[in-house]
């Protein structure tokens, strides 16, 4: 085990970092505090696979998420993936959105992202797409065991230490030993750095409210509304089961516990879609779902070794865009656990395998998880 590496966390920064390191010939485990993979902020992710069109360029997240884009298709095709390519459209509504918008299209170049402004002011981006988040994360982390990692569920880390090697505690007298750990414990990101004396960067929970509607009739894109500096503001995308859904919300909060949904949420989400989408306005909804996406306080994208044991690889910090980042957030970290002493090897072709059912649809099986 002297040169076993441990992934803290099975959401899908977890497990796409676990497969990249599987891939590349290490002794991987994942160490996963839920039952499953996927099922804290992974599976309450909208499932919309960005381009990154809208990215700050020269920033971290940007840069790993445009490369996320040039990695995902082969690995989409391996794992038999759904995805609904319906592109995007972003429509000014007055003379003051227009001009961000436009300055939008600007940025799209600047990040080498495809991306059209209509003489009406509407932005079309025609690479972005919708997946399906629980299966994207669970395919990921099943091809991370068929390239050799092992998983184990049900256990929270509870300590880290040792000398010559880390020991990573959990319940009971569980402990794994390992050379390296990678912090990809999302919500608890910050609890775990503390384990070894690493207070550099906080977390909390960004509290995000959807509302699903099944439509009259199909939605053919994602309709994005104009943002603003604090946050995107309120979506309406389909989804690869035929619904049409709405929000999120952003509503900061301290208890990373609190998964329900509010009960205005429903009419502040709504009276921001019907804009986007006006045939929401006669549509029933048929659920509702909050995800907790972990914020930095003053940070994001925190990657990198810990400066209180650089054994310890902190993958923190990844809001809202980590299922889109996610594939280039992994080859990042490959390379700084490779800088970290251990040896890898080239990576190695992706085992195909048709991506797992989900049992039922997504946008509910966290959901009810969380808050049963």
């Amino acid at each position: 085990m002297a040169d076993r590496v441990a992934v803290i966390g099975a959401g899908v920064v977890g497990s796409a970092v676990a497969l990249a390191l599987a891939r590349r010939g290490a002794d991987v485990i994942v160490l996963e505090a839920e039952e499953e993979p996927g099922l804290a902020a992974s599976g309450t992710n909208s499932g919309i696979l960005h381009t990154g069109f809208d990215s700050v360029p020269g920033e971290l997240e940007t840069e790993l998420i445009l490369r996320a884009g040039e990695l995902r298709n082969p690995v989409l095709e391996a794992l038999g993936l759904p995805v609904l390519r319906c592109g995007a459209e972003m429509r000014a509504g007055d003379p003051a959105q227009r001009v961000a918008v436009a300055d939008l299209a600007d940025n799209a170049a600047r990040n080498g992202v495809p991306a059209r402004l209509t003489d009406e002011g509407v932005l079309e981006v025609p690479g972005e797409a919708v997946t399906d988040p629980v299966r994207f994360t669970l395919a990921l982390a099943e091809a991370a065991a068929r390239h050799g990692a092992e998983l184990r569920t049900s256990f929270e880390v509870t300590a880290i230490h040792g000398d010559a090697t880390l020991i990573v505690s959990g319940p009971g007298d569980a402990k794994v030993a390992c050379a390296v750990a990678v912090n990809c414990a999302g919500l608890g990101a910050g609890r775990v750095a503390r384990m070894v004396g690493d207070a550099s960067f906080e977390i909390y929970p960004r509290k995000g409210e959807f509302v699903v509607f099944d439509p009259a009739a199909p939605l053919d894109r994602i309709l994005l509304p104009v943002p603003t500096k604090r946050t995107k503001g309120v979506l309406v995308f389909p989804t690869i089961d035929g619904k049409v859904v709405a929000g999120p919300t952003a509503v900061d909060q301290d208890d990373p516990g609190d998964w329900k949904v509010r009960p205005e949420a429903h009419d502040e989400i709504l009276a921001k879609a019907a804009v986007a989408h006006p045939q929401l306005r006669d549509a029933d909804p048929v659920f509702a779902y909050a995800g907790l996406r972990p914020a930095g306080r003053g940070s994001n994208y925190v990657i990198g070794p810990s400066l209180a044991d650089g054994r310890v690889i902190n993958v923190a910090a990844i809001r809202s865009t980590g299922l889109s980042a996610s594939l280039g957030i992994a080859e990042r970290v490959a390379g700084l656990v490779g800088d970290a002493g251990i040896e890898l090897g080239i990576e190695k072709a992706l085992i195909p395998s048709p991506a797992p059912e989900a049992s039922g649809p997504w946008w509910r099986r966290t959901a009810e998880y969380q808050t049963a």
